[in-house]
């Protein structure tokens, strides 16, 4: 399975001069947050395969406009052609406002969220808009990353970490890539890029996985006929 990793900076490749034969066998799309909701609604009909998400610390937007078509795994597990794909957007708190959390906030996230992730018996990617502490993130509190990503990846056996908010024009020593200690690949998909699994590994998932997709898709529906109710109730 070929996917597309995408975050922070909407790449012209992609957006203004798209060729799709350029990602041609894509199967899935992972946005790691902190992109317009219409460069995502682009991207989920052209290139036409799933695009799941996260938000990034700049995506309040999303509270207004949601990317139509795509995905949130926010809080949540969703299975796809038997991956197991968990989400937990957001950054280090460093002013008030939404989708920032202090390291205390987003523990208590992670620790809900492994009651799902236990109900399909693990994780095989972990989709996230920081980073991991120690993993590629920098000493400044914005851009410190999560303790906690660590102990989640070490206790539900992710083969693959996903992640932005560490822009390559930020140092010269952007790595894309790095090795956790656990096994884990972790992946900076700022821009984009594109990595591959053996779908051979990755067995068909039992009800869980589909009550849990069902649960995803309802929460989907809700928000979209919130943001669409809103809207025409606003004054012109």
């Amino acid at each position: 399975m070929k996917i597309l990793a995408i975050a922070d900076t909407e790449e012209r490749c992609l957006w203004e001069c798209f060729r799709k034969e350029r990602f041609e066998g894509v199967d899935l799309i992972l946005s790691a947050g902190d992109l317009d909701p219409d460069y995502l609604e682009f991207l989920v009909t052209v290139i036409n395969k799933p695009l799941i998400y996260v938000r990034g610390n700049h995506d309040d937007r999303y509270a207004r406009h949601a990317p139509g078509g795509c995905i949130c795994v926010e809080d949540s597990v969703y299975t796809y052609r038997g991956i197991r794909i968990a989400g937990l957007g957001g950054s280090m708190r460093y002013r008030d406002g939404a989708n920032m959390y202090t390291e205390r906030e987003m523990s208590k996230r992670m620790r809900k969220l492994s009651r799902k992730v236990r109900m399909v018996g693990g994780c095989d990617i972990l989709l996230t808009h920081a980073p991991a502490a120690g993993m590629g993130d920098l000493d400044d509190l914005p851009h410190r990353g999560f303790e906690c990503f660590n102990t989640a990846l070490e206790s539900w056996g992710a083969d693959y970490m996903v992640h932005g908010h560490v822009h390559q024009s930020y140092g010269y020593d952007f790595q894309r890539e790095r090795q956790h200690v656990c096994g884990t690949t972790i992946i900076n998909a700022c821009g984009y890029t594109q990595f591959e699994l053996d779908q051979t590994r990755y067995p068909i998932r039992g009800w869980q996985a589909a009550w849990l997709n069902s649960q995803t898709m309802r929460r989907e529906l809700k928000r979209h006929d919130a943001i669409e109710s809103s809207t025409a109730r606003t004054p012109w």
